[in-house]
């Protein structure tokens, strides 16, 4: 592990640690892995460790510097950070008695290889047993049916023991996919976990993709999880995409054709009839953000 890139506050001393993984960005739809990873660091008391270096990794016109309030009238700068945080077993009420390591954070810019190496090395040097990546992907699915979440492995003795799936994708990757191929290189069992949300949704917050994963996590790790504040937030979500559809007969009808498929598992449905998901996601989400009340950005702080 370089120094250069890792800063560490402290080193826990961890018992069979397992290393839980999320970036915002690309492998982040609607917030689905960034949201599930900061339950869990909430839910568990995890304390932060140290993080990796921004400066090396990202850049700062594309993931922006925030400037913030701190105690009343002083400002701060946050910088965009990959953060490192861990949780003792007793926090975290796994029946396996794991700790837990989390690292969240953007999907960086550069340095990629020198960012999964240091990542692969952090696990080696922290004992870690187990790595585990969140995800989320857009699909033709519907916000009224279950989440469904996918397990993927590399890992032969994963895909047989924990019965999650091989992968057969080629295509474009996120750092989720270069980080599981590092760990591969070591030798180091992994698992990713990708929750689908809807493509016509991409850019609203969707707790319920976020409670599936923790399902999923909880499941794998046979951990336990405060989901309380999550579960009332997806209550809500639901209600508020629920109004917008009841308002809306093309997404009414659009969505209806989803829940067919979904339904049936019949990809035959007819859809050229009917509008395109793309088209309807600036309507519905304009529609959320009315909802909520949100308030358009004001001018740059200079």
């Amino acid at each position: 592990m370089d120094s250069r890139y890792v800063k560490l506050e402290r080193r826990p001393e961890l018992e069979r640690p397992v290393l839980i993984v999320a970036f915002s960005g690309w492998n982040d739809a609607a917030e689905a892995a960034s949201v599930t990873l900061s339950t869990l660091g909430d839910a568990w008391e995890s304390e932060r460790f140290g993080g990796f270096d921004p400066e090396l990794f990202y850049d700062f016109q594309a993931t922006r510097p925030q400037i913030k309030f701190d105690q009343g009238s002083s400002r701060k700068i946050e910088w965009p950070e990959n953060e490192l945080r861990f949780a003792n077993r007793e926090g975290v009420g796994s029946r396996s008695a794991r700790d837990a390591v989390l690292f969240s954070g953007p999907e960086p810019n550069y340095r990629w290889h020198a960012f999964a190496e240091n990542i692969a090395d952090l696990a080696e040097e922290l004992g870690v047993e187990l790595v585990i990546t969140l995800g989320a992907l857009l699909a033709d699915v519907p916000h009224s049916r279950p989440v469904a979440v996918t397990s993927i492995s590399e890992d032969p003795n994963l895909i047989e023991g924990l019965d999650v799936a091989s992968s057969s994708y080629e295509g474009p990757t996120g750092i989720t996919g270069v980080v599981h191929a590092y760990c591969a290189n070591r030798g180091l069992p992994s698992v990713s976990l990708w929750a689908s949300v809807p493509h016509y949704l991409p850019s609203v917050p969707s707790a319920p993709a976020a409670l599936a994963l923790i399902e999923s996590v909880s499941e794998l790790l046979g951990a336990e999880v405060d989901t309380s504040q999550l579960e009332k937030t997806a209550g809500e979500y639901e209600e508020q995409v629920a109004s917008a559809v009841q308002q809306d007969q093309d997404l009414a009808s659009y969505v209806h054709m989803l829940e067919e498929r979904y339904d049936s598992q019949d990809d035959s449905a007819g859809e050229d009839d009917l509008p395109s998901g793309d088209d309807l996601a600036q309507e519905l989400e304009g529609f959320l953000k009315n909802q909520r009340g949100d308030d358009p950005p004001g001018p740059p702080d200079e």
